[in-house]
């Protein structure tokens, strides 16, 4: 889908809002990666979860959840799990994985990410060579953005890590990105924070030593890494500020 940059409309903000209305439930129990059992309204509920990582310290029971209510009839579950309230962090933290790419959307209309100024466009799944980006920046006399957009839901000493879980997929992304780089255009990772409670990013080496150490050999080949945080509430989802690199988790 192509999005263009329209300064006549109304100004867009850097929010996205859940697909539908959201109620609260309690977690019990998560099954085969994208069931979750909850109590919504005194009731065993089964919802349906998108996120393929392990949400570590997030699933514990009796956690509040925020779900989202679907009424497509093609639908097994009619309800998503958006976020879950993280006690230690005093927030909820936001693990659908689909978000982070409407966010990149919105916040391009927005005019809310600085290291796309100068872009007219937004085109997503657009195709490369073999892979598929989730995203592709054109601007008259830029050359063209590639990017990819991952969910980071893990925070450990104050610092926003990814992946949660080993991500053989992760890797190949940033290898990708390496090949765009070296073919003389715009790579971008772009990480969205959904947690308010972390002060930088980094790799999350504790739990992928591949995956760090192919993050910062892109990083230093010049793949650009675009760490955000969000702000999660019952209505939706809010960009906030940027995040800077903890280069001491090398």
């Amino acid at each position: 889908m192509l999005f263009c940059k329209d300064t006549r409309k109304e100004e867009a903000k850097a929010m996205v809002p859940f697909s539908g209305p959201c109620r609260q439930a309690l977690f019990v129990r998560r099954e085969k990666r994208f069931l979750v059992l909850t109590l919504m309204d005194g009731k065993e509920t089964w919802i349906h979860s998108n996120n393929t990582g392990s949400m570590l310290g997030l699933t514990r029971p009796s956690s509040t959840i925020l779900a989202s209510y679907s009424d497509n009839p093609k639908r097994k579950l009619c309800w998503t799990q958006e976020a879950i309230f993280c006690e230690a962090a005093g927030c909820f933290v936001g693990v659908n994985t689909s978000l982070p790419n409407r966010m990149l959307v919105q916040a391009f209309l927005a005019g809310a990410l600085d290291f796309a100024e100068g872009y007219e466009t937004l085109r997503t799944e657009t195709t490369r060579k073999k892979s598929r980006f989730d995203a592709l920046l054109e601007g008259e006399g830029l050359p063209r953005l590639w990017v990819e957009c991952k969910n980071v839901t893990m925070v450990e000493d104050d610092v926003a890590m990814f992946p949660d879980a080993k991500s053989e997929r992760g890797k190949k992304h940033l290898e990708e990105l390496m090949d765009v780089v070296a073919c003389g255009e715009r790579a971008a990772m772009f990480y969205l924070v959904q947690r308010t409670d972390a002060c930088c990013f980094g790799p999350a080496e504790c739990i992928d030593e591949d995956y760090a150490r192919l993050f910062w050999q892109a990083e230093a080949m010049g793949v650009e890494i675009h760490p955000y945080v969000a702000r999660v509430t019952p209505k939706g989802v809010h960009l906030a500020q940027r995040l800077p690199l903890a280069y001491c988790t090398k």
